[in-house]
């Protein structure tokens, strides 16, 4: 009796597993992402204070971030770690940005895999 199928349902079970855990954690911890600067942010912002006006947040003083400009997707669907732009679906954000990880990695695994085969 070959042990290979005992041996794949195992390795099944464990990627579906680790899919579901890795799936669940996007989702919840996607909740803890910071909206505030990171380092890069902060360090390019020393020198100005930010100010909240009608148009939205601009900054005053001497600082290298009064050159910035928007990103280019700033105003997509999955911007700023929300589902269009409402802060309550972060946690769907997470779970999309996990499925779109998992596809493109997967694909890529099942491409270099064929490839591999076709050598062997």
């Amino acid at each position: 009796m070959s042990t290979a199928p005992r041996q794949n349902r195992r390795r099944s079970g464990f990627l579906l597993g680790f899919g579901l855990v890795a799936l669940l954690l996007a989702s919840g911890v996607s909740y803890f992402a910071d909206s505030s600067p990171d380092g890069l942010e902060a360090v390019a912002r020393q020198g100005c204070t930010v100010v909240e006006t009608a148009q939205g947040e601009q900054l005053r003083g001497e600082c290298i971030a009064q050159s910035t400009t928007e990103h280019a997707l700033d105003s997509s669907p999955l911007a700023d770690y929300t589902l269009g732009g409402n802060e309550a679906l972060t946690g769907a954000a997470g779970a999309i940005g996990f499925a779109a990880t998992l596809a493109v990695a997967g694909g890529l695994f099942w491409l270099l895999r064929q490839r591999g085969a076709e050598r062997d």
